[in-house]
C-alpha cells in the first residue's frame, strides 16, 4: 500500500542501494548485445557537485538509463581527476595550518617544519582516502548510474603507465619537445598554469603614454602607450603598421630605450593597429604573448626581466634588480617624468588575468618548458569532423573548434608542482635528457651514452592534468594493454559535456585518441549549455547567486531536479534556473504518485501478459495508442539529444492525457461500468502506468522504480533492468485517437472560454452546437455524460439560425460551439475589464518597446538584462493576444 505522500529521501536511499549491490550499473564484456559507451568527465578529486555536473551527468544518466532499455549492453565509464593544483593548494594550506610547509629550497618560518617532496605526495594520497570520494558520494544522490566497479583515477597504476607510454613514444616521435616561450606564470603557486586557469578580470588601471626619442634625429620621438610601465626595462623594438604614412620614413631605424639606454629596432608589423593609439606599439617579447610572436618574426631579442616570483632580475639596469613588479612601475613611471619622457597619464579599464586558484596576477614569462606538437596532431582531429567521423551537436560548435584547431598553439604540458605524473625524463651532468618509460630504462641508456654507469637527476616536474584527461577514453579501458574492454567499447558513443572544455579537452582527446587508436575517441560530441539564475546570469560566489544541488535534493528530492533539467535542456540555449521551477515538477512526481494511488485504489492491478490489443473500449484504445506515440516521440528526441522535447512529451501525456484526462474519463466505468469493462479498465490502467514509468524512468528513476515495485508487488524485476515499452500494431487505434481527442478538445475550448469569461466555477450551462456534421451529432451523442461532467454543461442542443445575444462561441473543426452566459456573467463588465487588461499590457509593450529601441541601453545594459525585458515583451504580447481574442468573442454577444 503506497504512502498518502511521496519521501523522496526515504525512496532514494532505498533503491540506490539495491541498484548498486545488484550490478544493475555493470557492463559486460561478454554480451552479445550492441555496445553502448558513454565516458564520464572525470571531476576533480577535490570538487563538491555544483549545478553544472548536476546538468551533464543527469543527462548522461538519462542516456545510459535509457540504452539499457533499449537492450544495449552500456558502460558508463566513471572516474575521478587528480586536479594538480586544485589538489595540492588544499593539502598545502591544511599542512601550512599545522605549521608544515614544502621545502622548496627556502628557508623555514620560524619554528616550523618542511617536508620533502615524497613525504608530501603521501600526505595527499592519505587526503585522497580521507576525503577524496565526496564528488562521487554526491553523484550517487543524484541517481546516477555508472559501472562504479570499474571506477578509475588519473593517478591509479594502469593510467600512469598509460601517460609514461604516451608521453614517451610522442618524444621519440619528435612530437614532445623541450623549448622556452610564454608561458602564463603564477608568481604565488610558482608554476606555469593552463589557459583554463586564467580568470581575465576588469581593472581599472591607467594608460602612460612614453616618447622614445629617436636615434640620430633630434627631437623627434615615437609615442608609444602601456598599461605595464615596467616591462618597458625589457623592451626590444618598436613596431608599426607596415601601411601606417606617419611612420613609413622611421622603419629600419631605431630608437633608445629611456632609462636602460638600448638601441632597438623600428620594424613593420601588421599587430600594430594604426587605429588605436599612436599606432606605435612597444615590443616585449618576454612578457607578452603577442609580443613574443612579433619577436620571433624580426628577430628579437627576448629579455627576461623578471624572476619567478615577480621581482626584476639582473637583466636590468643596475640598482633596479630585485625590485616588485608593482614598485618598478611606480619607479620607471617617475624616471620617465624625470626624464621629460612622460606625455600624459590616461585612467584605462582593461582585462587583467589572474590564476583562478591563486587570485594573483598571472606574469607571461619565458621559461624552458615541456611542449607538445600539437599542431601536427591536431590535423587528423581537424579531418576527423571535416568528414563527419565525428559530429557535434548542436552543429554550430563545430565552428568553434575548427577555430582553434586551426590557430593551435604548441601545447605546454609542465608544471612546476610535486602532486601529479611527473615527468618521465631524466637529466645526466651536462645536461642531456633521457626519456624513458622507467628509470631503470633511462639508466641503461645513459650508460650507453656516457660510455659508463652515471648518476641521472629527474625532472621535477609534473603534467598538466589535461594531458593525462586526453587519454581518458582508452586508458581507463586498459590501454596499452588490448583489453577486452578497449576491443568492445572504443570508440564510445557520446561526450555529453560543456562547451567551456572544448578546447582544454574534447580537441586533445581527439588528437590522442586518433593519433593512439586509429580512430576517433568518440562519434557524438553533445555540448549542453550553461546553467544560470533565473535571470540569466552567470553563477558566482561574489554575487550570491549559487544554487546548490544538493540543496535542492533535500528540498525536492533528486527525480524534481534531474526532471527540470532535463526539462530545460533545450539545444544552444542556456538554462535559467529558478527555484519555483524545481518545485513545480515536485508536484509533477506527488501527480504521479497520486495517480498510482488512484490506481491502487480502484483495484488496477499490474497482469502479467496483458495484451493492450484485445481491448474493446474506446477509451482504453484510444490511451494505448497515445502511450504508443509519445513512447516513439521520446525515443526519438533521447536519440538526437533533444531532452526538453522528450521531457516535455513526457510530462504533457503523464500529467495531461493520461491523469487528468483518462482517468477522469474511466471514473465512471470503474464505479458503474459491467464488470467486463471493468476488468479491461483496470488492466489497462495499471498496464499504461506500468508503461508510463518505463518511459519515466531515465528521467525520474527513484519514484518509478518505488512505484513499479508496488506496482507489481515486487514480481515485476527491477525497472532499472525492464526493456523499454513496445506497443504492438493491433493496439493501436487511429480512430480511437481522433475521436478522443475530439472530445478533450472539446471540452478543453469550453473551459477555455470559462475561464476567460469569468464564469463560476459551480455554474453549469447549456451547450448549443451550430452547423455540426453527422460525425459530430453522433460523436456528442456518444460522449455527451463525459463532456457534460467535465466540461460543466448542462444540456446539449442543437442551433440552425444566428447566435443568440449574450452569448460567446468558439469553432471546433467545422461547428460553432455557443455558450449562453445571459444572467450568468455581467457580459458588459467583462467588455470593459477585459479593454482594460488589453490597454494595461499594451502599455507594458510600449514602455519594453522604448527600452530596447535605445542604443543607450542596449549598449550598456548586461546581455541578461535585455534578454530579460524581451522575454517580458513576448509574455505581454501573448498575454495581449488571448485577451483580444476574448473580447472578440464578446463582441457580437
Amino acid at each position: 500500500m503506497l504512502d498518502k505522500t511521496y519521501r523522496p529521501k526515504e525512496v532514494e536511499e532505498k533503491h540506490y542501494a539495491a541498484w548498486e549491490s545488484s550490478g544493475a550499473f555493470a557492463s559486460d564484456p561478454g554480451s552479445a548485445r550492441l555496445p553502448y559507451t558513454i565516458m564520464m568527465p572525470p571531476p576533480n578529486v577535490t570538487g563538491s557537485l555544483h549545478m553544472g555536473h548536476a546538468l551533464t551527468f543527469t543527462l548522461q544518466d538519462i542516456l545510459t538509463r535509457f540504452m539499457r532499455m533499449q537492450g544495449r549492453d552500456a558502460l558508463w565509464q566513471p572516474g575521478t581527476d587528480h586536479a594538480g593544483i586544485a589538489t595540492q593548494m588544499v593539502v598545502e594550506r591544511q599542512l601550512g595550518e599545522k605549521g608544515i610547509f614544502l621545502d622548496r629550497g627556502q628557508q623555514a618560518p620560524h619554528n616550523q617544519a618542511l617536508i620533502g617532496r615524497e613525504d608530501f605526495v603521501a600526505r595527499v594520497w592519505e587526503w585522497k582516502g580521507e576525503s577524496g570520494n565526496t564528488i562521487t558520494r554526491q553523484l550517487r544522490r543524484l541517481g546516477t548510474s555508472p559501472d562504479w566497479a570499474r571506477e578509475r583515477f588519473t593517478l591509479d597504476e594502469g593510467l600512469s603507465a598509460a601517460v609514461r607510454k604516451v608521453f614517451v613514444q610522442l618524444y621519440r616521435e619528435g612530437l614532445i619537445y623541450r623549448d622556452q616561450r610564454l608561458v602564463n606564470w603564477d608568481t604565488r603557486l610558482q608554476t606555469a598554469v593552463s589557459d583554463l586557469e586564467v580568470q581575465q578580470v576588469e581593472v581599472k588601471g591607467r594608460l602612460w603614454h612614453f616618447k622614445y626619442p629617436v636615434e640620430s634625429l633630434e627631437n623627434t620621438y615615437i609615442m608609444i602607450a602601456t598599461t605595464r610601465p615596467e616591462t618597458m626595462l625589457g623592451d626590444s623594438g618598436v613596431a608599426v603598421h607596415p601601411d601606417d604614412e606617419r611612420y613609413r620614413a622611421l622603419v629600419g631605424k631605431h630608437v633608445i630605450l629611456p632609462i636602460v639606454g638600448r638601441r632597438i629596432p623600428i620594424v613593420a608589423d601588421d599587430y600594430a593597429d594604426p587605429e588605436t593609439g599612436t599606432g606605435a606599439v612597444k615590443i616585449t617579447p618576454a612578457h607578452d604573448f603577442n609580443d613574443f610572436e612579433v619577436g620571433r618574426r624580426h628577430g628579437l631579442a627576448a629579455i627576461n626581466i623578471l624572476d619567478s616570483e615577480g621581482r626584476l632580475n639582473d637583466a636590468v639596469p643596475e640598482g633596479w634588480g630585485g625590485l616588485d613588479r608593482e614598485v618598478a612601475r611606480d619607479r620607471v613611471v617617475a624616471e620617465m617624468e624625470r626624464l621629460r619622457l612622460l606625455d600624459k597619464v590616461e585612467d584605462h579599464v582593461h582585462a587583467v588575468p589572474h590564476g583562478d586558484r591563486s587570485g594573483t596576477v598571472l606574469e607571461p614569462w619565458l621559461t624552458d618548458q615541456w611542449y607538445v606538437d600539437a599542431a601536427t596532431l591536431a590535423r587528423p582531429a581537424i579531418e576527423a569532423v571535416e568528414r563527419g567521423t565525428t559530429r557535434f551537436v548542436p552543429r554550430h560548435w563545430e565552428n568553434t573548434y575548427f577555430e582553434w584547431m586551426r590557430n593551435i598553439q604548441p601545447w605546454c604540458i609542465s608544471r612546476q608542482l610535486w602532486w601529479g605524473h611527473q615527468i618521465p625524463a631524466w637529466y645526466g651532468p651536462d645536461g642531456h635528457v633521457f626519456v624513458a618509460e622507467t628509470e631503470d630504462e633511462a639508466a641503461a641508456e645513459a650508460a650507453t651514452h656516457y660510455g659508463k654507469a652515471t648518476a641521472l637527476a629527474r625532472d621535477p616536474d609534473v603534467l598538466d592534468t589535461w594531458f593525462s584527461s586526453a587519454l581518458w577514453p582508452f586508458s581507463t579501458l586498459g590501454w596499452p594493454e588490448q583489453t577486452p574492454y578497449l576491443k568492445r567499447y572504443y570508440p564510445t558513443d557520446v561526450l555529453v559535456t560543456g562547451f567551456d572544455i572544448i578546447f582544454f579537452w574534447v580537441a586533445r582527446m581527439m588528437m590522442m585518441g586518433l593519433h593512439f587508436m586509429g580512430d576517433v575517441p568518440f562519434r557524438d560530441v553533445y555540448i549542453h549549455a550553461l546553467v544560470r539564475d533565473e535571470r540569466g546570469q552567470k553563477m558566482s560566489k561574489s554575487k550570491g547567486n549559487i544554487i546548490d544541488p544538493l540543496d535542492l535534493i533535500d528540498t525536492y528530492g533528486a527525480d524534481a531536479l534531474r526532471f527540470t533539467l532535463a526539462a530545460l535542456a533545450a539545444q544552444g540555449r542556456d538554462i535559467k534556473l529558478a527555484e519555483p521551477r524545481v518545485e513545480g515538477y515536485r508536484n509533477f512526481a506527488t501527480k504521479l504518485w497520486n495517480a498510482a494511488r488512484f490506481a491502487e485504489m480502484n483495484g488496477c492491478v499490474w497482469a502479467e501478459g496483458f495484451d493492450p490489443s484485445a481491448n474493446t473500449l474506446q477509451v482504453n484504445r484510444w490511451i494505448v495508442t497515445e502511450l504508443a506515440e509519445r513512447s516513439e516521440q521520446v525515443v526519438r528526441a533521447v536519440e538526437e539529444y533533444k531532452f526538453n522535447d522528450a521531457a516535455g512529451a513526457l510530462y504533457h501525456f503523464t500529467w495531461g492525457t493520461f491523469c487528468d484526462w483518462y482517468l477522469e474519463f474511466i471514473k465512471p466505468v470503474l464505479a458503474e461500468g459491467d464488470s467486463a469493462a471493468q476488468a479491461e479498465t483496470r488492466a489497462t490502467c495499471a498496464w499504461v502506468l506500468g508503461q508510463t514509468l518505463h518511459m519515466l524512468h531515465p528521467f525520474m528513476p527513484f519514484i518509478t522504480e518505488e512505484l513499479w515495485a508496488n506496482l507489481t508487488t515486487g514480481k515485476g524485476g527491477r525497472l532499472i533492468s525492464a526493456a523499454w515499452p513496445e506497443v504492438p500494431a493491433a493496439a493501436r487505434d487511429a480512430g480511437a485517437r481522433d475521436e478522443m481527442d475530439w472530445v478533450v478538445r472539446l471540452i478543453s475550448g469550453i473551459r477555455a472560454v470559462r475561464a476567460e469569461m469569468n464564469v463560476p466555477a459551480a455554474a453549469k450551462i447549456p451547450l448549443v452546437v451550430k452547423d455540426g456534421s453527422a460525425r459530430t451529432k453522433e460523436r456528442l451523442s456518444k460522449h455527451r455524460t463525459a463532456i457534460e461532467r467535465l466540461a460543466r454543461i448542462e444540456g446539449v442542443t442543437e442551433l440552425s439560425g444566428p447566435v443568440p445575444k449574450g452569448a460567446v462561441s468558439s469553432v471546433l473543426d467545422e461547428a460553432t460551439l455557443i455558450l449562453p452566459l445571459t444572467g450568468i456573467v455581467d457580459l458588459e463588465a467583462e467588455k470593459v475589464r477585459l479593454a482594460r487588461e488589453i490597454a494595461k499590457a499594451d502599455s507594458e509593450i510600449g514602455k519594453i518597446e522604448k527600452k530596447l529601441g535605445n542604443p543607450g541601453f542596449l549598449a550598456k545594459a548586461p546581455e541578461e538584462v535585455v534578454e530579460e525585458n524581451r522575454e517580458r515583451m513576448d509574455e505581454y504580447a501573448a498575454q495581449k493576444q488571448k485577451l483580444s481574442e476574448a473580447l472578440a468573442r464578446l463582441a457580437d454577444a
